[in-house]
């Protein structure tokens, strides 16, 4: 029997089968996961193959996941050297920004966009809180809209406060499977009961199997949209860490760089020092933004060449 996964506690994992019913799944055994060191050997969004338990009850046992489409990784939050898929079989992401209370940095939000490129996932960029921008915050965001949207992302204004650009942003998420993603405070809950309305599934548990109101989870969980589609929250994030990225291959992620790759003089250029480097040349021309390649020049700096 065929499943899709959308939610975990760790051992336990919620799943709905293409009737629409919802089963508590565990893995029995261990996986063959073709080599992939995980904390989450499943992650919401995985098709997984699975037998029930018992003939009248709502258990079953995970016994196969489906090749991915795609998926994405993160450094896991309980300790370097070990990855946390947060996600899989996506079709867009969708990464919530605010320009104060708090601010999130351009550094975090290219960590993310490098991830997204690694693993072949569209990303979107919201700015919310536009109620709360003064002049600087304007200035900053008319800088940032023309830096991302020159990269080949979509750059969105949003208030959520005030119900501001969510229309917009509502029609791109129909018909497909979204992650959606920032830091702690950025709007996010927010956001997701916009989009979900009558907002009680935010908190209403598909049975009470697995303990109300744990939203603190390292693990995130998917939403059924109205009218096609499907939403995944993810915890708030303090930091984005990459894996499985080589010095090599960095500058290949950033789409402005991609793009000039072939007109530096070396093949093996890192766009550090190099001469006859079309990057830093386009950097010193305008034609790519300063800060992109400085925090370029700083997830260069923190690869060693490791993978995990």
């Amino acid at each position: 029997m065929e499943g899709l996964v959308y939610k975990s506690t760790g051992s336990w994992y919620s799943v709905k089968d293409p009737e629409g019913r919802w089963w508590k799944a565990r893995i029995k055994g261990v996986l063959k996961l073709d080599g992939l060191t995980s904390t989450n050997p499943i992650a919401v969004g995985d098709i997984v193959d699975m037998d029930p338990e018992s003939a009248d009850g709502d258990t079953a046992t995970i016994t196969a996941i489906r090749d991915r489409r795609n998926h994405i990784n993160r450094l896991s939050p309980k300790g370097r050297h070990q990855q946390h898929i947060v996600a899989a079989n996506l079709d867009q992401s969708m990464l919530i920004v605010t320009l104060r209370d708090p601010r999130t940095s351009t550094g975090f939000i290219d960590r993310f966009l490098v991830t997204c490129e690694m693993y072949h996932v569209p990303a979107v960029l919201l700015f919310n809180k536009a109620d709360l921008y003064r002049d600087k915050e304007w200035d900053l965001y008319a800088e940032l809209h023309e830096t991302y949207t020159a990269s080949g992302y979509g750059v969105h204004l949003l208030s959520l406060k005030e119900g501001k650009g969510l229309e917009e942003v509502r029609s791109l998420l129909q018909e497909k499977t979204t992650l959606v993603s920032g830091h702690s405070g950025v709007g996010k809950s927010s956001f997701i009961n916009a989009v979900l309305p009558g907002s009680g599934i935010k908190t209403q548990d598909v049975s009470g199997w697995s303990g109300k109101g744990q939203h603190t989870t390292t693990f995130a969980e998917m939403y059924d949209l109205p009218g096609g589609g499907r939403l995944i929250d993810t915890p708030g994030l303090k930091e984005f860490g990459l894996v499985n990225v080589d010095k090599a291959e960095l500058s290949g992620y950033f789409p402005e760089m991609r793009d000039r790759l072939n007109d530096c003089q070396f093949n093996n250029c890192l766009h550090m020092n190099e001469p006859g480097c079309a990057i830093k040349a386009a950097v010193a021309e305008g034609e790519i933004s300063e800060e992109r390649y400085v925090n370029y020049c700083t997830i260069l700096d923190t690869i060693d060449e490791k993978h995990y």
